[in-house]
């Protein structure tokens, strides 16, 4: 089989799995301004996320607090959460445009492409207007952690692109499927989570192809440059979820709120658990290599 005809037979495989994915998204997709009951008052007794998800669940911390506390702290969270993936989608929507600049718009892949960022842009929006409802306020990623993410968004291509993608929306997937099932949690957050959790899964099939197609035929030496850049997200995606700023502001000790999250073994229980298919994916693709292993480690995610 001549070159010409392997880089087809792998385009073609591509635009099979995209063309599914359009018809997917024609079939089932959310508008939140019309799904989200937005003007519904907010029940003062009900969580921002299931208090499991809590980084301070299982601490001394928590117990000592009033539940008028964890209410307040899990709104936060998950604001800060929200805000996390806002910054972090319209890092992806620049990744996916470079890495679709000039293809062939009559291709499924490219058509995709432009798919799934209208689906980002309608979900920062809808995640905006939820702090909005909760009034939170605006949280952030450390300076240093935005500074690198200019790198990464001016420089990802093929593979570099999508595996940071696949990362934050993996992370995230298996959160938001317990909060839009949480009886006590608010009711714009099990809405919003129930549309993300929907269109991501697509996003999420498209990046696992992007990344095996990218891959194919690379080298030793391209996974192992490829793993660390995962890894490397991997560490400032988990580290910037939910902001220190968060404890000060529901009126909590910050610091020993932060000394208790770092120990709070409920907590790396979760992450674990929320990176388990991901962790197999990773391995699946040779990215999950033993120089990149301890990374994930530090944040919990093995």
């Amino acid at each position: 089989m001549t070159v010409a005809a392997v880089a087809f037979r792998e385009t073609a495989t591509i635009d099979d799995v995209t063309a599914r994915l359009l018809e997917s998204s024609a079939a089932l997709s959310y508008d939140p301004n019309v799904e989200v009951r937005w003007d519904e008052p907010i029940p003062d007794d009900h969580y921002g996320l299931n208090p499991e998800w809590s980084t301070l669940y299982g601490t001394r911390l928590w117990d000592e607090m009033s539940e008028e506390q964890r209410v307040l702290l899990t709104r936060h969270e998950v604001g800060s959460i929200m805000q996390t993936g806002i910054w972090f989608e319209m890092m992806l929507q620049q990744l996916i445009l470079r890495d679709q600049y000039a293809k062939n718009p009559a291709n499924n892949e490219f058509r995709f492409a432009l798919t799934e960022i209208a689906d980002e842009c309608r979900h920062s929006l809808m995640f905006a207007r939820t702090c909005e409802v909760l009034d939170i306020p605006q949280y952030l990623p450390p300076r240093a952690t935005v500074e690198l993410a200019r790198v990464l968004k001016t420089t990802g291509r093929a593979e570099q692109a999508y595996g940071p993608i696949l990362i934050a929306e993996e992370i995230l997937d298996v959160m938001q499927r317990d909060w839009m099932r949480g009886e006590n949690v608010v009711h714009i957050v099990r809405s919003t989570s129930k549309i993300h959790v929907v269109e991501e899964s697509r996003h999420m099939k498209f990046a696992r192809a992007e990344i095996k197609h990218s891959l194919k035929h690379a080298g030793r030496f391209r996974r192992e440059m490829s793993a660390h850049l995962f890894a490397g997200a991997a560490y400032f995606i988990a580290r910037a979820m939910v902001s220190p700023e968060v404890y000060a502001n529901v009126g909590l000790d910050k610091q020993r709120a932060v000394e208790e999250v770092t120990t709070n073994q409920h907590r790396k229980a979760m992450m674990r658990l929320s990176c388990v298919h991901l962790m197999d994916f990773l391995a699946d693709c040779g990215l999950l290599t033993k120089r990149v292993m301890p990374i994930y480690q530090s944040v919990d995610m093995i």
